[in-house]
């Protein structure tokens, strides 16, 4: 689990820099001001979480418990609906795919509760 969660945080670290390129220079002048804060804030997001899927990865156990693989899932699968959905409300996506988000974020707000137990139970 350790390589597939620092494979997948390299993955959401490259293209959240790529996403951000983009956002500044080709979504520019083409993107109201409203989506492009909207863009950002995935970006943001993407990033912030690629960080901490980083430290999932070294930190979890050689013998991965499911509390640990259940932590990095969240975080992958939170950042990817999350961010997506904020990305595609950005370029014009229909209003309704907005519902996904906060699906992505309970995501994401669940990854950081599984975190604290998979620390709290740690055996070092």
């Amino acid at each position: 689990m350790r390589r597939a969660f620092g494979i997948a945080a390299a993955a959401l670290g490259a293209s959240a820099v790529a996403l951000g390129a983009f956002g500044a220079h080709a979504l520019q002048g083409r993107l109201d001001e409203a989506a492009l804060r909207i863009w950002h804030t995935a970006v943001e997001y993407q990033f912030w979480h690629a960080l901490a899927l980083i430290g999932v990865a070294a930190l979890v156990p050689a013998r991965t418990t499911r509390t640990w693989r259940a932590c990095g899932i969240a975080f992958v699968a939170g950042a990817l609906v999350f961010c997506g959905s904020l990305y595609a409300l950005a370029l014009g996506a229909p209003p309704w795919l907005g519902a996904a988000t906060p699906i992505g974020g309970g995501a994401l707000i669940m990854a950081w509760v599984l975190l604290g137990f998979a620390l709290a139970k740690r055996q070092d």
